[in-house]
C-alpha cells in the first residue's frame, strides 16, 4: 500500500491510499477519488515530505546522517522539477492561488516567520522543508 498526498481542483489536500502508483493512476482516471471536502472528482498528486523508516521498526532516528542528507537532497531536487520558483513572492504567489486570483500551480520559495504565521491563520495549506545544499561546496 501508498499513500499519496492529494490536492482538488478547489486546493483541498487529503490523504488517500492505494494500492500501489499504478492504482493511483486508474483510479483517478476513472473519476473513481473524490474530495472527501467538497467531492471535487479533479485530483492531482500534492508535494509531500516522506515518511521515513527503515527495516519496519517504523522509528526514524534508524537513519544514518549520510542516508538522510540524500534523501533531503532528492526531495529539494524533486521540488526543483516539478515546481516554480517564487523567491520572497511565496506568500503572496500562496494568496493568489488559494484564493482563485491565479491558476493552481505547485510553487516554492521563501517566507518570514511572520509570513507563515499569517499564511497559516487565513488557512492556506502550505509545507516547510529542510532546505539543503545539493552539493558539499
Amino acid at each position: 500500500m501508498i499513500s499519496f498526498n492529494l490536492r482538488c481542483a478547489k486546493d483541498h489536500v487529503f490523504e488517500a491510499w492505494f494500492q500501489n502508483s499504478a492504482a493511483f493512476e486508474e483510479q483517478v482516471a476513472r473519476k473513481s477519488v473524490a474530495c472527501p471536502s467538497c467531492g471535487s472528482k479533479k485530483v492531482e498528486k500534492s508535494i509531500m515530505a516522506p515518511r521515513i523508516a527503515r527495516g519496519g521498526s517504523g522509528k526514524s532516528d534508524d537513519i544514518s546522517p549520510e542516508k538522510m542528507q540524500t534523501m533531503l537532497v532528492k526531495l529539494r531536487e524533486t521540488v526543483e522539477e516539478n515546481c516554480d520558483y517564487v523567491g520572497g513572492e511565496f506568500p503572496e504567489e500562496a494568496r493568489k492561488i488559494h484564493y482563485g486570483e491565479a491558476e493552481h500551480r505547485n510553487i516554492y520559495g521563501e517566507a518570514s516567520e511572520n509570513d507563515v504565521e499569517e499564511l497559516t491563520e487565513e488557512g492556506i495549506e502550505f509545507g516547510r522543508i529542510p532546505w539543503v545544499p545539493t552539493t558539499d561546496s
